[in-house]
């Protein structure tokens, strides 16, 4: 299954700090990664069984932080 990315408002360290517990709990340990240096701040997640765009917006939500589905 193809990768899934989206545009964040995840900036720093202290922003990956806070998501991590969600996305590790919706999306799984090692199965996802932000690009702090990129301007879109691009979260890129491997897709584990019946993971969706859905869930991952919501998790990020929960969290206080957006996200925009960009492939």
């Amino acid at each position: 299954m193809e990768n899934m990315k989206f545009k964040t408002n995840i900036k720093c360290a202290g922003c990956i700090a806070t998501v991590t517990p969600y996305l590790d709990k919706t999306a799984g340990e090692n199965n996802w990664q932000v690009d702090t240096t990129s301007p879109e701040k691009i979260l890129t997640i491997t897709p584990g069984n019946g993971l969706s765009e859905s869930s991952v917006v919501a998790s990020l939500q929960q969290a206080g932080y957006k996200a925009e589905r960009i492939n």
